[in-house]
């Protein structure tokens, strides 16, 4: 079941399919209002990427199974490690296993050429070494139906940046069991053709 689509705006302007683009508002540097602290200035105003967020789940939207994150350069799905596998285990179970099938094939369609990033992470708990293998050997067991589903399925080769990360970079509070089950995950990003 697919939850709902956030797509992320200004309030109070108009829709993004209305508003016609114009360059970012001119910001007065030695403005007092701004309360920079002594001695900072403002970086160069740029563009940020929209990016449109996707949870897939079986309970609720507050407990996603995968998440799905789409920008106008890369795509990245997160597939919660209590999905995939058992506890304290880097074994895929078979509903894990076509999930990443599903991705190799979202891969294909969007004929991708660069490399694919499979990045695992874990919680805090535990030792900061077991976090960093466990995270490892569950990016590799992800890698290893990913590379195997997109070899079976022909054409293009592809390239692969497998890592784990332990309990660096979280997404979640680790202080509680629903925060730590966000960032128990492994991510799958890649850029599309023409990205």
């Amino acid at each position: 079941m697919a939850g709902p689509v956030v797509v992320a705006r200004a309030d109070g302007g108009p829709s993004p399919s209305t508003a016609a683009p114009s360059a970012p508002v001119k910001v007065d540097p030695t403005s007092p209002r701004l309360k920079l602290p002594e001695g900072a200035t403002l970086a160069p105003a740029k563009v940020l990427d929209i990016v449109a967020v996707t949870d897939q789940s079986s309970t609720s939207a507050s407990q996603p199974e995968q998440r799905h994150e789409e920008s106008n350069t890369s795509i990245t799905y997160a597939l919660q490690a209590d999905v995939l596998f058992g506890r304290d285990s880097a074994a895929l179970s078979a509903a894990a296993t076509s999930r990443i099938k599903a991705i190799a094939g979202d891969i294909n369609a969007k004929h991708v050429s660069s490399p694919i990033r499979v990045f695992g992470f874990t919680d805090d708990l535990g030792s900061e070494e077991h976090g960093d293998i466990l995270s490892k050997q569950r990016a590799d067991a992800v890698y290893g139906i990913l590379a195997s589903s997109l070899g079976s399925a022909g054409g293009t080769t592809h390239s692969f940046q497998v890592r784990g990360y332990g309990e660096d970079y979280p997404i979640a509070d680790n202080s509680t069991e629903a925060g730590r089950r966000q960032n128990r995950r492994v991510e799958i990003t890649f850029t599309p053709s023409g990205a």
